[in-house]
């Protein structure tokens, strides 16, 4: 990417205007950080995070409201924040959590057990409020009870020893949000837009349009006045709607923009040449920090060839991972080394599997993956694809075709299979047709994606999505997207049966790595799924105004800006010099 000196003013001049208002209070640039913000504020008027749209991610739940934990994803701990601490019955199907005393809301009335029973209720008592976590806290709990000002208990339909970290420790983007019930109390939570909203963190609500929303510290923040935590230097948080790539890399340069959303290695690497102040979550290469999300090569098992675990086995061969780090992701990423995301919490898990002989290969061992396809009775043609009974060897792979990451590393492995001797063959489709028809049905052979996204903690989040539980016919929906490969059979029943033990273990039990390691087993040899690389978020930050940002040298926590987790950013950052 060439940032020109032109184009630099240009971009620049037009965005300072877009957002110029934005310092009407006349907070310095020093006092101010400034985050990128992917997309525009539908509605900039409405906070009622029960319902869709972007009612969070422009700073309201990284500066005003506060989640209960914190999910650690390097050790693995909850770090706690508005609770102190829980405790789980022997069966995992009664939580007990206890709230930090002193908290207080931004008008001064008092966070405590009733906002926290109050909008739980909310959530349990009003199907038509869809957020993600409204909806599984009521496939979770069957009822929630205050104990004291500072303990609720909460009865589980059934056990999940996960219960605290998945709806309450911002496991992965958010978590559940506790409202203040004396300003909910009466409201519609369905059509209550909450303006002006209110919320227990060190920032209050300035203003907002369709491109930005302005966050300014509160000075009387409760953490401050308990001794819990001093308040945060920045005095201002603004969320901009930078426009895009070359947008967000000029306004880098210029420092008028404190953290970027995501860019390639090229635009990252020319923004550090202009602004060495710039940096990333690596120094150097990868640069990137990886995304909850590995990237893998989804199987249909009910469609012939592929119901043969030999030969998706040979496809698993075939695939060469540092080719595709190298060219679709340009070094930003490492190949994946099992299925899950390669966190410090994971490594227990990740060590077990490949102690046990299941890890992948970086590279390819065509020879290996031939001589399974030949097994299976299939010689090559003199065009150098495999035939039998007439019939050439071949694989459709349906791609999104919505980013080139997805479609360029397709490219490569049809590439790949094809070398090898298969006639493979991209098959790209749009977003809505290849999440709403494509994956959850069956329609495909072989299909890009991450569906094993889940586990960053602990491994039963992405395992338990290929259990026999949920396989349905191929034209019915998987639930929840899970086991779309409809994986079946001996070794899947086998994987199943550890897995379904596994559920219902504490977090922590040391029983756990073996049992991974023993059901990962099944999906070694059958090979429903092929992972392929660690997804990948090169994040620029600038350090001209804020040092403090989260690297792998500075592993406070992950990098990632838009997640309810930011408190800790914000708390972490000092001014420069």
């Amino acid at each position: 990417m060439k940032l020109t000196k032109t184009i630099l003013m240009g971009s620049t001049l037009a965005l300072t205007a877009m957002w110029g208002a934005a310092f009407a209070q006349n907070v310095a640039r020093e006092d101010t950080v400034i985050f990128d913000l992917d997309r525009t504020i539908k509605d900039p008027d409405n906070f009622n995070w029960f319902t869709p749209g972007t009612k969070r991610m422009h700073g309201a739940h990284q500066t005003m409201w506060e989640p209960l934990f914190i999910l650690n994803y390097n050790t693995g701990a909850l770090d706690p924040w508005l609770a102190t601490g829980f405790e789980a019955n022997e069966d995992s199907t009664e939580f007990t959590l206890t709230l930090r005393d002193g908290v207080e809301w931004s008008d001064g009335e008092a966070f405590n057990a009733d906002d926290v029973v109050f909008t739980v209720n909310m959530a349990l008592e009003n199907e038509e409020i869809s957020s993600r976590e409204a909806s599984t806290i009521r496939a979770q709990v069957a009822s929630v009870e205050k104990v004291d000002d500072l303990t609720v208990t909460f009865a589980l339909k059934e056990p999940n020893p996960r219960f605290v970290v998945e709806n309450f420790g911002v496991r992965i983007f958010g978590s559940f949000l506790i409202m203040p019930e004396h300003v909910w109390n009466g409201e519609d939570p369905a059509t209550f837009a909450f303006n002006p909203p209110i919320g227990t963190g060190p920032y209050t609500f300035t203003s907002a349009a369709t491109n930005r929303a302005i966050w300014d510290r509160n000075d009387d923040w409760w953490g401050a006045k308990t001794g819990f935590m001093d308040l945060p230097e920045p005095q201002r948080v603004i969320f901009l709607e930078t426009g895009g790539a070359e947008s967000r890399a000029q306004l880098m340069v210029t420092n008028e923009l404190d953290a970027a959303q995501n860019v390639g290695v090229g635009t990252f690497e020319a923004i550090a040449a202009q602004n060495p102040n710039v940096i990333a979550w690596h120094s150097d290469y990868p640069y990137a920090a990886s995304d909850p999300c590995a990237r893998q090569l989804e199987i249909n098992t009910t469609v012939t060839p592929w119901d043969n675990p030999a030969m998706r086995k040979a496809v698993a061969h075939i695939i060469d991972r540092s080719q595709i780090v190298n060219v679709a992701y340009e070094g930003t990423t490492v190949p994946s080394e099992t299925m899950f995301a390669q966190y410090g919490s994971m490594a227990p898990f990740i060590d077990a599997v490949k102690e046990a002989g299941y890890g992948l290969p970086a590279t390819a061992d065509v020879a290996a993956g031939q001589a399974l396809i030949e097994e299976a009775g299939w010689t090559k043609g003199g065009d150098g694809i495999y035939e039998k009974d007439g019939q050439q060897l071949s694989v459709d792979i349906h791609v999104n075709s919505a980013s080139t990451e997805y479609t360029r590393t397709i490219d490569i492995v049809v590439e790949q299979l094809n070398r090898a001797g298969i006639a493979a063959k991209a098959v790209p489709v749009e977003n809505g047709v290849f999440w709403g028809e494509v994956l959850p049905f069956g329609k495909y052979e072989m299909s890009y994606s991450w569906l094993s996204c889940g586990s960053v903690n602990e491994p039963w989040a992405s395992m338990g999505r290929y259990t026999v539980s949920d396989v349905v016919p191929v034209g019915e929906r998987s639930p929840g997207f899970n086991n779309t490969a409809r994986w079946s059979g001996d070794a899947a029943a086998a994987y199943s049966a550890i897995v379904d033990q596994m559920a219902d273990l504490t977090l922590g039990d040391p029983e756990i790595p073996g049992m991974v390691a023993e059901a990962y087993q099944h999906l070694d040899a059958e090979m429903p799924f092929i992972p392929l690389v660690q997804a990948a978020k090169l994040l620029p930050m600038n350090t001209t105004y804020w040092t403090g940002w989260p690297t792998a040298e500075n592993y406070y926590n992950h990098p990632f800006f838009w997640w309810n987790h930011t408190h800790q950013i914000i708390h972490n950052l000092e001014k420069a010099g």
